[in-house]
């Protein structure tokens, strides 16, 4: 179980149709879908609640007993989905009948004593029906018809899982966050493919929950995960790498960059994963803006650290903080994600982070440290005149913003004077902030 939810776990080989039964319980397009196999490689979780039971459903890529060193990482992400679940959704293809693949997976499942469910597929009419028998040869017993495109019998496939849940314990009912509660901060993990993303996922989650490969492209969808800490849980959100829309050449490929986008969006602060072989390219520095423009915090990480020369790595940072000027306030941190290397700062950071995010500046300070900053040094004079701020106050934070009621209109660069010293003063480094200013109407 996740918290007091059962798990279901949808294994299969690849291109059977698990995504799309996985979108069908949950109403909407939530797991990438294409006419190939393999597009699923990791474990994606999503929430259903079905007659008043709320469950967690996983989509697994294709099990495959042999093949790439990837299938084999894909496979063994299947697996550990059995070993966490409470129901088992083997899915099987009634148009091509029981398969060798088909036989090792069942072989897996029944070794396991795990409550299982052969779900054949692509049984669109009742003509179909008659060819159920074939799959009673998997000893798992009889399959379900169903039509996942079309949604045939879902319902009472779903009625069957739901039977077969263990009862709840009211004790422990709503005891814990749900990876969908609001109030959990969310990190999501961006940068260009191949930067070491889930590799410092996995690393962080103490699980290797992401499939990690030296092949660029690997994740194809956004996974994430709960993490307790000791200061209270955080969820994380491994996504896709992200690169030029003109290099995109396949739809499974602008899907995966769609979603990195909206995690983006969604989460309230952004890891931000910059190859440091590479230094802060072209395409990071698209990127850095695209997060920039959410709004959110961002730590910046500077991975594979080690494998960077002595004699370079001051020429990188010169590179990372001249392409990411925009994103002064945000640290740089130096790490290996391989190898754990001074990975132990990133959490401290993100705390920092969330707590800046959240804060609220009392207004008689704000208009203490503004005063003292016009006094310091005052605003350029403009048209014979020299505008200043009357008042200022906090009108809402996620992230902090500030309204500042003027004489006149203020130069850019003495906003961006007055934001320094506003983040100074209040410790809001790692979160951006929002300045608007109201002129006195003349």
């Amino acid at each position: 179980m996740i918290g007091d939810k059962p798990v279901v776990a949808v294994v299969g080989r690849p291109n059977v149709g698990k995504s799309t039964l996985v979108n069908r319980f949950v109403g909407r397009r939530d797991a990438i879908v294409q006419e190939e196999p393999g597009v699923t490689r990791d474990r994606k979780e999503v929430e259903v609640d079905w007659a008043g039971r709320e469950f967690v459903v996983v989509d697994t890529g294709g099990w495959l007993a042999e093949g790439a060193p990837i299938d084999a990482q894909v496979s063994k992400q299947a697996e550990r989905a059995i070993a966490d679940a409470d129901v088992v959704l083997f899915v099987v293809d009634i148009t091509v009948g029981v398969t060798e693949e088909d036989e090792r997976v069942a072989k897996l499942l029944q070794r396991t004593g795990k409550s299982v469910l052969v779900v054949a597929n692509k049984v669109d009419d009742t003509r179909r029906e008659a060819e159920l028998w074939a799959f009673s040869s998997l000893g798992l017993g009889e399959a379900w018809p169903v039509s996942a495109l079309h949604g045939r019998a879902s319902g009472d496939l779903l009625d069957e899982i739901v039977a077969r849940f263990p009862e709840p314990d009211a004790a422990d009912h709503d005891s814990d966050a749900g990876p969908d509660d609001p109030h959990i901060f969310s990190i999501a993990i961006v940068g260009r493919p191949n930067v070491g993303k889930s590799t410092l996922f996995n690393l962080i989650v103490g699980d290797e929950r992401s499939v990690v490969h030296d092949a660029p492209g690997t994740t194809r969808d956004a996974v994430d995960t709960l993490v307790d800490t000791p200061d209270g849980p955080l969820r994380f959100v491994d996504t896709a790498g992200m690169r030029r829309r003109s290099r995109i050449d396949e739809p499974t490929e602008y899907f995966s960059m769609v979603r990195a986008l909206q995690a983006v969006d969604r989460a309230n602060a952004a890891v931000f994963v910059i190859d440091a072989t590479q230094g802060a390219t072209h395409q990071d520095q698209r990127l850095a803006e695209r997060i920039d423009a959410a709004g959110s915090p961002v730590v910046i990480v500077l991975n594979k650290w080690d494998l960077v020369s002595a004699e370079n790595r001051e020429q990188v940072r010169i590179d990372v903080a001249d392409r990411m000027s925009f994103l002064d306030y945000a640290p740089v941190l130096e790490m290996s994600a391989l190898t754990g290397r001074r990975t132990q700062r990133l959490l401290p950071a993100l705390r920092d982070a969330e707590e800046a995010y959240h804060r609220r500046i009392p207004t008689a300070a704000l208009n203490r440290v503004l005063r003292e900053a016009q006094a310091a040094h005052p605003p350029p004079i403009q048209r014979k005149h020299r505008p200043r701020v009357l008042y200022a106050t906090q009108g809402a934070a996620d992230p902090p913003t500030f309204t500042l009621f003027t004489t006149r209109t203020l130069p850019q660069t003495y906003l961006r004077y007055l934001e320094r010293k506003i983040r100074e003063s209040f410790s809001l480094g790692p979160s951006p902030i929002k300045i608007r200013v109201r002129p006195r109407s003349s």
